[in-house]
């Protein structure tokens, strides 16, 4: 099992030149697993991949990683090999907000007689969630409010934060090396997102070594980032990474439990 990180965006809210913040994950060069879904991620996926993605893990609900749900949601239900089949993963303190954020318009169609999750196949998780034969694990990040955003890590692998201040116990628990930790991370930090100096002052050297930085404001706070030491993340890359811990891998069955 070859694994890769591809980053289709790496920007904040504010810089839609360097695209909104998210990633795919890949299996053997295939997409298993797009991480969020701003208002141009669907473009760049298809550029990429030339077919929609069939699976969505969300971390908040803030627009620039939901906005494209909508798009999505008419090329889904007017396809009648996707129709229902794109799995969308989002945790359960999740539900009301992205309902209210991108579902609940009075009439999805014109015509009436859609909902919107009839494009969808929603998966309410909790502790975390079983993807083709991988178990990833979810932990709670902070960003505005608490239990409103939630990072993602599959062991020995990677963990992608979100949008969040220092988490150094949660990545400690989740993503020990020799994971790869994609981390937002801004020039300056402020009461939602993680700065440059929280990086020195919340992580261990260790941690600081795993890291990628992401969601930054601008090509030139990029620059400014990596010539602080870190490595910093930029539009389109890919990244292979280390094989998933054993736990995190289903195991082929012996036969049937009772």
């Amino acid at each position: 099992m070859n694994l890769a990180l591809r980053f289709l965006g790496v920007g904040s809210a504010q810089a839609v030149e360097l695209g909104s913040s998210g990633a795919v994950l890949e299996r053997d060069e295939t997409p298993l697993l797009l991480i969020d879904c701003g208002p141009e991620t669907l473009t760049r996926y298809l550029d990429i991949y030339a077919q929609p993605p069939r699976a969505i893990y969300l971390t908040h609900t803030h627009m620039d990683h939901v906005a494209g749900l909508e798009r999505l949601f008419y090329r889904a239900y007017f396809d009648a090999e996707l129709k229902g089949r794109v799995r969308v993963y989002a945790h359960a303190a999740l539900i009301p907000h992205l309902q209210s954020r991108v579902a609940d318009y009075p009439e999805v169609i014109a015509e009436g007689g859609a909902n919107f999750w009839d494009a969808f196949q929603l998966v309410v998780l909790s502790r975390g969630f079983w993807h083709d034969g991988l178990w990833f694990d979810v932990f709670a990040t902070r960003h505005h409010a608490p239990q409103t955003s939630f990072g993602i890590a599959l062991r020995g692998a990677f963990a992608w934060t979100g949008d969040t201040r220092p988490i150094p116990e949660a990545l400690a628990q989740y993503a020990p090396p020799p994971a790869l930790v994609a981390h937002d991370c801004a020039l300056h930090g402020n009461p939602s997102h993680t700065g440059v100096d929280d990086l020195a002052r919340e992580y261990t050297q260790e941690q600081r070594e795993q890291m990628i930085l992401y969601h930054y404001g601008s090509v030139e706070d990029g620059v400014a980032l990596a010539a602080s030491g870190y490595r910093v993340a930029r539009r389109d890359e890919r990244i292979a990474l280390a094989a998933p811990s054993s736990e995190s891998v289903l195991k082929p069955a012996a036969g049937l439990a009772a």
